[in-house]
């Protein structure tokens, strides 16, 4: 009996991407963020999550795209890493998808410089490809030298600074 996992997905940029269901906590539309001065460019902000405090890292900034547009809000997938929760801010939130695992492929050729540190593999889908992030790999600081080195996920966009974990806990 083939085994399968179930990801959740979002949009990013055109590209469609997914991260396991069980490392997400929450999926919540757009919160009011506290700027952190001195922070990495990939670091949005603070927010506060019915009493947590979990840092919001710009994935687009991250995998070096181009900013979103001024007029388009982000959406929050909060995921859980081994350092706590962590909001990705992402263009628009897709599915929970089910995949058969041993379909399963390599991340393409195509895909170099950071992206293929943070991509796990991919998933080949009627019209699309699912790409696989590594959530402790994204948001990992001990990244941002590689990701400083290496640019993006398109050769056309130029490398992005790294975030920095910067989450506190109220007491």
């Amino acid at each position: 009996m083939a085994s399968s996992q179930h990801f959740c997905t979002f949009l990013l940029d055109g590209h469609f991407f997914g991260t396991p269901v069980p490392q997400v906590q929450e999926v919540i539309q757009y919160q009011n963020m506290t700027r952190v001065p001195l922070a990495p460019e990939v670091v949005s902000g603070l927010i506060n999550l019915r009493g947590q405090i979990v840092t919001a890292i710009d994935l687009r900034r991250r995998l070096g795209f181009q900013d979103r547009p001024p007029d388009q809000l982000p959406m929050n997938v909060v995921v859980r890493t081994s350092e706590g929760a962590v909001s990705l801010l992402v263009d628009e939130i897709g599915d929970v998808i089910e995949v058969e695992e041993e379909m399963l492929e390599s991340p393409p050729e195509t895909l170099q410089g950071f992206a293929r540190e943070v991509v796990s593999g991919v998933y080949k889908l009627p019209g699309r490809l699912l790409l696989v992030l590594d959530i402790e790999r994204v948001v990992d600081h001990r990244m941002d030298e590689k990701a400083s080195q290496d640019g993006a996920i398109s050769a056309t966009n130029s490398g992005s600074a790294g975030a920095r974990r910067t989450t506190r806990r109220m007491e």
